[in-house]
């Protein structure tokens, strides 16, 4: 369908990509992986045409489309919600126009056996299942469908989009794109701004789309959920799986424990050659064996050990000062926009030391109550900070609002003072830009490379109270990891705006629920509130309703019923076949292993060192047992496959 070929990408001297080929394919499910700055953005952008690589070719077919949603973007719009959204209709009315054009020159010929008229009815019915695909004559009704599937009221369609936020003039633009229905999505981080009910629409939307999906994403529930394969981009080369991402974890770490075993062993016999000819080289009586293995050296294949990028954030927030017991108290405090009461007569306090997430669907005032305590916004009642209470905030969009015109290093050394200032390239690099990344324009900086620069603002003085709005966005799964665990080692207080399940398990003992204007305290962590919530995400807070649970219950009984005695019959047949043949490649793996143990302990002893059959023997049991364990992943995968829908069939 679509063929990267050997695409080279060279950004002055700084090889982002090396030769780097696969295919996208029409149904495939590609969750596209890789640290801050591998260069997944830029493959997107390649894809989409938006940028050329260095040399390489991206071929796609006849009148291809494709949907690219970037991960930044700048709004310019000043239409209505629903006529900015109708853009996406452009092509369903020209292929309107069309249809229209070919069925009239098709009423008034008469040569119905001719090649031309034949030509005409094949381009009249392509024509007519893209139209029908787009929506046809019923567009208002998708637009509707999907708007609200992504979160907007029906008292927003005719808002002007300049009303909205960043993040809600984001969602619009994914409505366009989905409206379009291109034969490829390519969608870089498009849950970022989402909460879950419109995440779980989009997820269920891509699912049974009829075209393929490229995807860059650091929620690996949506990950893992989604995506039926997993391109990890690392130093330049990719890595291909075709399995969901926690699949892909396991399989890199077996495929690296694998080559590392195959790399000592193949060392071992070099250098055990090496030292045979070493001892024999100069006797006459040996020459023919030394030469021999001089040969055998030259044409080993030398095993190649996958490169691990082992950069990491290096994140320790200086000493918190000393605060009052009680760092921020509010009481009766309440918050509108113009009419729109956001928070009604809310009272919270926060002491030294708490460790605090806000949480609930987007629109319930967690961001503003956070802005309130940082007194960025008014407010009615009151809200004060404890005693000698030092803030330090990052926002939202705080890496969305740098300086695109500056460097790296400017962007700090504008707004540092005082004696920091000397250990700028230190902060600098412990935040994984060093040597001449210093000297990198913002523009021209991954999304997550901006988040981490933005971080950075946050150790340039000490402070007591942290307040993170969303503070993992764009952040790769190893970054979140490490930011969480500074967090952890943080004496300070901490509060943290987050949807981000993982990210707060064991990092939070206090969760503020958001909802309809109030907050109410949980004493507990993020796992116990979900489960008291019967949840499986936090941003599903108002979500589920028992008279749902109920029907959906309902659909998932009948949906059992309504499955044949031969369907069921004939997956329990694939289910018992699969597993007969998954078991005896285990079977086979486990005999292949404990041949080339007693291979490789019959090589070590020096009497069989010039055997050579046993080296022979030896490479092919090696290779046997690769070939094995690839094709234990390929029938674990349809194993899982199958398990999957026999028990969706009861």
């Amino acid at each position: 369908m679509v063929s990267l070929s050997q695409l080279t990408v060279d950004f002055g001297g700084f090889l982002l990509f090396n030769d780097v080929s696969f295919l996208v394919n029409g149904r495939d499910r590609i969750g596209l992986v890789g640290k801050n700055g591998a260069g997944k953005s830029t493959l997107l952008k390649i894809i989409a045409g938006l940028m050329p690589p260095t040399s390489g070719v991206v071929a796609l077919p006849k009148d291809f489309t494709i949907g690219y949603l970037p991960q930044h973007m700048k709004h310019t719009n000043t239409k209505t919600v629903v006529a900015e959204v109708e853009m996406a209709f452009a092509e369903l009315k020209g292929i309107e126009k069309e249809i229209d054009r070919l069925n009239h020159e098709i009423a008034v010929r008469e040569d119905f056996e001719s090649q031309e008229y034949l030509n005409l009815l094949d381009r009249l019915n392509e024509k007519s299942d893209r139209f029908s695909l787009l929506g046809g004559t019923n567009y208002t009704g998708l637009i509707e469908t999907t708007l609200k599937g992504l979160g907007f009221k029906q008292s927003d369609f005719e808002r002007n989009t300049g009303e909205f936020s960043g993040g809600w003039r984001m969602r619009i633009e994914l409505a366009k794109i989905l409206l379009k229905k291109p034969h490829l999505f390519l969608l870089d981080e498009p849950t970022n701004h989402l909460d879950i009910d419109s995440i779980q629409w989009l997820e269920d939307f891509l699912k049974d789309y009829n075209g393929a999906v490229v995807i860059i994403s650091h929620d690996r529930a949506f990950l893992n959920n989604l995506t039926t394969r997993t391109i990890e981009i690392s130093l330049g080369k990719i890595y291909d799986y075709k399995v969901p991402y926690d699949k892909f974890v396991e399989l890199r770490k077996e495929r690296r424990e694998q080559q590392m075993a195959a790399f000592r062993n193949q060392q071992k016999k070099i250098e055990d050659t090496e030292k045979f000819i070493e001892r024999f080289r100069y006797k006459a009586t040996k020459a023919v064996q030394v030469q021999s293995r001089i040969k055998q050296l030259e044409k080993i294949d030398r095993i190649e050990v996958d490169e691990f990028d082992t950069r990491k954030l290096n994140i320790k927030f200086p000493a918190a000062p000393s605060s009052g017991k009680v760092v921020m108290k509010a009481a009766g405090l309440s918050k509108s926009y113009g009419s729109l009461n956001v928070l009604n007569d809310i009272d919270l306090v926060l002491e030294r030391g708490e460790k605090v997430a806000f949480v609930g669907r987007n629109g319930e005032g967690k961001t503003t109550l956070a802005r309130v305590l940082l007194g960025e916004l008014e407010y009615s009642g009151e809200m004060t900070l404890g005693h000698n209470v030092k803030v330090g905030y990052f926002a939202q969009n705080q890496a969305e609002q740098l300086d695109d015109n500056l460097t790296v290093l400017e962007t700090i050394d504008n707004v540092a003072v005082g004696a920091i200032r000397t250990k700028i390239r230190d902060l600098l690099g412990a935040f994984m830009f060093s040597g001449e990344d210093v000297n990198k324009k913002v523009s021209v900086l991954s999304g997550g490379e901006r988040t981490r620069l933005a971080m950075v603002k946050l150790l340039l003085e000490p402070v007591n109270f942290l307040v993170l709005d969303e503070p993992t966005n764009h952040l790769d799964m190893h970054s979140k990891a490490i930011l969480k665990q500074a967090i952890v080692d943080f004496e300070g207080t901490v509060l943290v705006v987050s949807h981000d399940r993982e990210f707060l398990d064991g990092l939070v003992e206090k969760l503020f629920e958001f909802k309809d204007k109030k907050i109410k305290e949980h004493l507990s962590g993020v796992y116990e509130f979900l489960q008291k919530k019967r949840m499986e995400t936090l941003q599903e807070l108002t979500k589920v309703s028992g008279s749902r649970v109920k029907k959906a219950e309902g659909k998932k009984e009948k949906k059992r019923g309504s499955v044949s005695f031969e369907e069921r019959k004939t997956i329990n047949r694939q289910f018992k076949k699969m597993k007969q043949e998954l078991e005896k490649n285990e079977k086979d793996i486990t005999s292949m292993e404990q041949k080339i143990e007693s291979l490789s302990a019959t090589l070590n002893n020096p009497e069989h060192k010039t055997d050579q059959s046993l080296f022979t023997d030896f490479e092919k049991a090696q290779k046997r047992l690769d070939e094995l364990m690839y094709e234990w992943e390929l029938l674990n995968d349809q194993f899982e496959e199958i398990e999957k829908k026999k028990n969706e069939l009861g």
